[in-house]
């Protein structure tokens, strides 16, 4: 193995490689071999491309940059720390320690320069699409000739693993649909997965299946060639009706002579006796460890002053649009900033009881294009489904290829693509997204909703078709374990509305939330709406009571299309047996659990000890309401094969069942 050359660039990638395997080294845990092959790609894109300002990191209209493969971490923190970014060396000799800003994966908010929580391969990708519609859109929206406030790239990285994962296939046709010309990959094709060579497992033709996808691909043959990757990224910027694909060949930790193109280098530190073979390989100082030369970090802390340089163009830019452009400058504002705009809500329909019965998927539909109207920074669409998920914003057109102006995404049959690119369009800031399909579908999503929730991003989820209700479709498409599962995502909050005006209600918390998505669960059949005059403020508690009397026999606690069920069989209970059974709504257990414990105690109260859960779904988790003494009516089981109306009854979802299982727990 010949020795590398050395020159300032060379000398910086080095520096790159030595930093990242001396952060494995000392947390004595992480993966140095990625990042060893794939540092003078990463080098090139953020010395001769990348638009930023790591001054500000934050800087609308800089290029953004996602780490796909999350576990190539070190490479990031590296180039973040060299490049000006706020990092400390001590923060990469802490990587992987509590409380660190260097976690194992990047974490978005821990660490200045991580625009996306990455780890969970392929999820990168799909952030990266997102990020890609919401500049496509802004600049559609806010862009005035000879005055473009959004104009930049999306640049991903990933490797063989994001590409095995299906979530990356789902995003790289919508991106190639769309033509994301903005959009470019770097792929570490290095050809090693944990088990070894990928030839065990992988052996499609990449290229081809990218081109078919209508992408552009380049292919650099040796990813040491700075040249050339340099060529290879300015040709995806000269792709502009295209996204780019730029396929790099690269080796598995670059220069070890024991453990280049090797699996062993993917997932362990090199070695301290390996480490020295290597940096000797470099030209580089064998007896120091975190060694960053004087020139390489003159050279990359460069980066701060054309960063400035960027911005302050950018804002000279903004100044003159605010001038000529005073109206559109505020509402750009607005959008950036995610403010909810004036007057928002002042649409939202009022149900009565009188109107009749109507499906909260349809009241759903009625609320968002009330607010959408007001709210032109709300975007999205559904899986395929928008004329059952009631999502299609009927004001707004489609965004398409060459039609970047419009609101409603046809996300296609790619649940899992559309939870994980609705999150990317939220960091991109200055969209607010929602996305909508079955709920049994959620199962789909439930890695990008996972990923929504730990990083605390208001997305909104419209699961419509909510329980055995769904009816002939059968057990396939009837969710009974969902709502057990979906509560069980830290940080995610599940409303299950039981009836229009709830789901009116819903969809204003959802939207005045800023800190945690949010899933609405909603029916496919129709409810009556009920008659209930003040709970606007207890909704938002979580629980509330819908039929009150002085002091109750017992509680029935309910959510969604149950709710009105309970409500028959308490007044049954009443006028039959004499029974004084009053009935909660519990649309959400996650805002309950943050009511006030006065709240929580007037809305079950310690004394009443006979409760009883009515829900079309698991029971799991309910004896946290139900009490010792308390039962639940519920599901555990899969569904079947009938009407709607008939599986429920055959479930015992009727107020003849409700109360005779009322009674049998008052004996």
């Amino acid at each position: 193995m010949a020795q590398a050359k050395t020159n300032l660039d060379q000398l910086t990638v080095s520096t790159v490689r030595t930093l990242c395997m001396d952060a494995v080294q000392k947390a004595n845990s992480g993966h140095p071999g990625a990042p060893m092959g794939l540092a003078p790609a990463a080098y090139v894109l953020f010395k001769r491309f990348l638009k930023h300002n790591p001054k500000n990191p934050a800087w609308i209209d800089r290029d953004r940059f996602v780490m796909s493969g999350g576990h190539v971490s070190s490479l990031l923190y590296s180039l973040l720390y060299l490049m000006g970014y706020g990092l400390e060396l001590n923060d990469l000799k802490n990587f992987r320690q509590w409380g660190s800003r260097t976690p194992g994966h990047p974490e978005r908010g821990d660490t200045p320069g991580v625009e996306t929580t990455t780890g969970p391969l392929g999820q990168g990708i799909a952030n990266a699409v997102g990020m890609a519609i919401a500049e496509r859109h802004l600049a559609a929206r806010f862009n005035m000739k000879e005055k473009e406030l959004i104009n930049h790239h999306t640049y991903v990285m990933c490797g063989d693993g994001d590409l095995m994962e299906g979530v990356a296939l789902e995003t790289i046709s919508l991106a190639g649909h769309l033509g994301l010309g903005k959009l470019i990959c770097l792929y570490d094709d290095n050809s090693i997965t944990i088990e070894g060579k990928t030839d065990i497992s992988f052996t499609e033709d990449v290229k081809a299946k990218f081109e078919s996808q209508n992408w552009h691909v380049v292919t650099v043959e040796d990813g040491n060639d700075l040249a050339e990757i340099q060529k290879a990224i300015q040709a995806g910027k000269d792709a502009v009706a295209r996204p780019t694909l730029v396929q790099i060949k690269t080796h598995i930790a670059y220069g070890s002579p024991n453990k280049q193109d090797s699996s062993d280098a993917h997932g362990a530190p090199l070695g301290v006796d390996e480490i020295k073979l290597v940096k000797q390989f470099y030209g580089v100082p064998d007896d120091k460890d975190f060694y960053v030369p004087e020139e390489v970090l003159e050279n990359c802390r460069k980066a701060l002053i054309y960063g400035e340089g960027f911005e302050q163009s950018w804002q000279d830019l903004f100044n003159d649009y605010k001038t000529e452009y005073p109206e559109h400058a505020d509402k750009f504002v607005d959008a950036i900033s995610g403010f909810l705009t004036e007057g928002w809500d002042a649409d939202i329909p009022q149900f009565d009881p009188e109107d009749g019965p109507i499906a909260t998927r349809a009241a759903s539909g009625q609320v968002l294009n009330a607010i959408a109207d007001s709210l032109p920074a709300l975007m999205g669409g559904s899986a395929d489904l928008a004329p059952s998920n009631k999502t299609y914003l009927n004001n707004s057109t489609d965004f398409q290829k060459d039609a970047w102006e419009g609101r409603n995404i046809r996300f296609g049959v790619r649940e899992h693509a559309m939870g994980a690119i609705m999150s990317g369009m939220y960091l991109h800031s200055g969209i607010r997204p929602y996305g909508g399909t079955f709920m049994v579908f959620a199962d789909y999503m439930r890695p990008a909703i996972r990923m929504a929730s730990l990083m605390k991003l208001p997305l909104i989820y419209v699961f419509t078709h909510d329980s055995v209700a769904v009816g002939e479709d059968g057990p396939t498409h009837q969710p009974v374990e969902h709502l057990a599962s979906l509560r069980a995502i830290p940080g995610l909050t599940v409303v299950r509305p039981a009836d229009a005006n709830e789901t009116a209600l819903a969809w204003k918390q959802a939207l005045k939330t800023i800190d945690s998505p949010t899933a609405l669960i909603l029916s496919r059949q129709k409810l009556p709406t009920l008659d209930v005059s003040q709970r606007d403020g207890e909704f938002n508690y979580g629980a509330y009571t819908v039929k009150k009397v002085i002091d109750p026999d017992m509680i029935l606690i309910a959510t969604g299309s149950e709710v009105h069920i309970c409500v028959e069989a308490a007044d049954t209970l009443e006028k039959d047996h004499n029974i004084k059974a009053a009935v909660v709504s519990m649309p959400s257990w996650e805002l309950f659990e943050k009511a006030p414990a006065s709240y929580r105690e007037r809305i079950l109260p310690s004394g009443v000890t006979k409760r009883m859960a009515v829900e079309a779904g698991i029971s799991m988790g309910w004896e946290k309401y139900t009490g010792q003494e308390g039962k639940t009516i519920g599901i555990d089981k899969f569904g079947a094969s009938a009407p709607g109306g008939t599986v429920l009854k055959e479930y015992g979802f009727s107020p003849e069942n409700i109360v005779n299982n009322a009674l049998d727990l008052l004996k």
